[in-house]
């Protein structure tokens, strides 16, 4: 029976949609190195080339291959090479972290151990193998050119108020993750689910006002500069915040009613081939050195460092309203198979278009 059932999951992950393949790929570091590492990530290059850059300084014996994944894609990647059907990277990293906490419990992993990891708090650190390395909020984003100071969100109940008149103005026009394509998405959505009692209420009205749910952070958040949606909701607060030092029409919000706190989960595969090297990146991200090269990219963020005009961050707000999202077990909830296929088609009948 065990042997049928292994032969059935190997079945499906060979059934895959498609070849999997990353988005991008960035390299650091000497050509000749003879330390190489191969890390995947759901990290945009951009934001995340300073740390790479930083450690590649720092080691001068290592070659870092950086590869950028979709989360979906990642897991999926990640699931292959732990039944030997697909090549291991020696690190990963993703946002998904309820992904990450599955494949250590699926014994897809290796521990790491290391003054660094174990002074995490039990919140950023499982089993010793799955490490918390970021800090980052789920937020919402406005143009102040578009959205008048009266009318600018700084809750759920404040997004709900705007959409709950006939004939909003702000109807078609909220965009959030389409969390059939966006791990990230699901994640937020469904702790929403958990978290919120405005979430029923949210639903039905992004449901009323055809709401648009779409693929990834950069193409909401460039949505919303552009104008073609005024608010976007629920989108990481880290790329959020790199596009607005560069836009100033931009006002990211933490919101007031309570903010999901995400740390990026980092692990070893069973199957990496080169663990030590991989072991000294993860105590790098967590070391003063990394600390400041993340958050010199705005992957460590604090609430109090978004805009005060709206982020209710800059007050010293009530550390009760952050909700981090925990490291543990808890996260295997949203990712019961069934529970995940309801939870789906509520959000694809709610986002249905006219």
């Amino acid at each position: 029976m065990i042997r049928l059932a292994l032969v059935l999951i190997l079945f499906a992950l060979r059934a895959g949609a498609g070849p999997l393949a990353p988005e991008a790929v960035a390299h650091y570091g000497p050509a000749g190195a003879p330390s190489p590492l191969l890390v995947r990530g759901t990290t945009d290059i951009a934001l995340f080339a300073p740390v790479l850059r930083a450690f590649a300084t720092a080691n001068p014996l290592v070659r870092i291959d950086y590869e950028q994944w979709g989360s979906n894609e990642l897991y999926q990647a990640a699931a292959k090479a732990c039944a030997g059907l697909f090549a291991a990277a020696d690190l990963v990293i993703s946002s998904a972290v309820d992904q990450q906490v599955k494949l250590v419990n699926d014994g897809c992993t290796q521990a790491h151990r290391s003054a660094a990891t174990t002074a995490l708090h039990e919140d950023r650190n499982w089993r010793d193998e799955v490490f918390g390395i970021t800090r980052e909020p789920a937020v919402m984003v406005y143009n102040r050119r578009l959205v008048p100071p009266a009318e600018a969100p700084r809750s759920r109940f404040d997004l709900l108020d705007l959409l709950r008149p006939e004939g909003s103005r702000y109807a078609g026009r909220v965009a959030t993750y389409d969390i059939g394509q966006s791990g990230l998405g699901y994640l937020f959505a469904f702790a929403d689910s958990q978290q919120a009692t405005t979430f029923g209420s949210l639903m039905e009205a992004f449901g009323r006002t055809h709401a648009v749910a779409t693929c990834c952070s950069a193409e909401i958040i460039d949505g919303v500069a552009s104008g073609r949606y005024l608010i976007a909701y629920n989108v990481l607060g880290s790329y959020a915040l790199a596009r607005a030092a560069r836009d100033p029409e931009l006002v990211v919000v933490a919101p007031e009613d309570y903010t999901l706190i995400l740390s990026r989960a980092a692990l070893i595969p069973k199957e990496a081939r080169h663990p030590a090297t991989a072991g000294r990146f993860v105590d790098f991200m967590l070391s003063p050195a990394g600390r400041q090269a993340l958050r010199a990219t705005r992957l460590i963020v604090d609430p109090p460092d978004l805009d005060g005009e709206a982020s209710g961050g800059g007050d010293g707000r009530n550390a009760t309203l952050l909700r981090p999202v925990p490291l543990s077990p808890v996260l295997l909830v949203g990712l019961d198979r069934q529970r995940r296929e309801r939870f789906i088609a509520l959000w694809r009948k709610t986002f249905q278009q006219p």
